[in-house]
């Protein structure tokens, strides 16, 4: 499940965890820590594929076991509230990740020594959530933090490094400094397509993030080619209404818009919102930009 999981493929990785589950449902107690894993497993599969509603359900079942079986500074707590907080950064809710994130913080910050790849996992994480919730200059920060361990603890093409390059280009590029932000992409992007195989949804999120930078830049016809080949990894590896595939009609739009393709805007607009609709919680930011963005080439059809 694990391989499976790691290489992208995930309703495979499903398949496995849950006979995994099944039979250690059948063989242990209700509470024994080994169940609180396999729930956490699943768990993570559909935070994966985009169902965070389910994602949480796999994971609160999982806290609830860890909470009742370990001592309070356990490292796997450390982990449950990660999962947590990652759903709920997901999902747009960014204070409600922050608090899990930073109780996560604190036992890894009690539990582990100073340059331990899993703080800066931590750091990463909380980066994440000021990144989402436009506070750049403390995601820089975290960001920061997260990669100076990471250049440390782990080899120079570990695809730990490349998220971490990725979410340096992603501040950067919302700051509005792109050659920056490409800059840092790119080295993620060298990273990736060494480390993984050439379907994952990482590589799709080093192209998307690209095509974006050029977006941005104005190079149309670049960012095309990026946010095409990022599409045609989305559509083999994910479930068809991943916010991953939203996000990629969603550029497409933006793109046509920019071209004065305004027909075709529209209906990617269109595509990336039904699909917003179903897979993300009604308050979500995403919505109501796509929304505003359907309102404007309307306007101009």
């Amino acid at each position: 499940g694990q391989v499976y999981k790691n290489t992208g493929d995930y309703s495979k990785a499903l398949e496995f965890y849950e006979k995994a589950h099944k039979i250690g449902e059948k063989a242990l107690p209700s509470n024994h820590p080994d169940l609180a894993t396999t729930y956490g497993n699943i768990g993570q599969v559909y935070n994966n594929m985009g169902d965070y509603s389910k994602a949480l359900e796999f994971y609160e079942k999982s806290h609830q076991i860890r909470e009742k079986a370990l001592p309070p500074n356990h490292p796997h707590l450390a982990l449950s509230y990660n999962n947590i907080g990652q759903v709920y950064n997901n999902m747009g809710d960014y204070s409600k990740a922050l608090e899990f994130y930073e109780k996560a913080h604190q036992i890894k910050e009690k539990a582990l020594p100073p340059n331990h790849p899993e703080l800066a996992i931590s750091y990463g994480n909380i980066g994440q959530v000021y990144n989402g919730m436009g506070d750049y200059s403390k995601a820089l920060e975290f960001y920061e933090k997260a990669h100076q361990i990471f250049e440390k603890a782990l080899p120079s093409n570990h695809p730990h490094l490349a998220t971490s390059y990725n979410n340096i280009g992603l501040v950067y590029n919302n700051m509005g400094d792109y050659s920056k932000a490409l800059e840092f992409y790119e080295k993620a992007l060298k990273i990736r397509e060494k480390a993984l195989p050439p379907n994952h949804p990482d590589l799709a999120t080093s192209y998307n993030d690209i095509g974006l930078v050029y977006n941005n830049m104005g190079d149309y016809s670049k960012a095309l080619e990026f946010y095409e080949k990022s599409h045609q990894i989305y559509e083999k590896a994910l479930p068809s209404n991943h916010p991953h595939l939203a996000i990629s009609y969603w550029h497409f739009g933006s793109i046509n818009e920019k071209m004065h393709k305004y027909s075709e805007a529209l209906s990617f607009l269109e595509k990336a919102l039904s699909i917003f609709k179903i897979s993300l919680p009604p308050s979500h930011p995403h919505i109501q930009s796509v929304r505003n963005a359907i309102d404007n080439v309307r306007k101009k059809i």
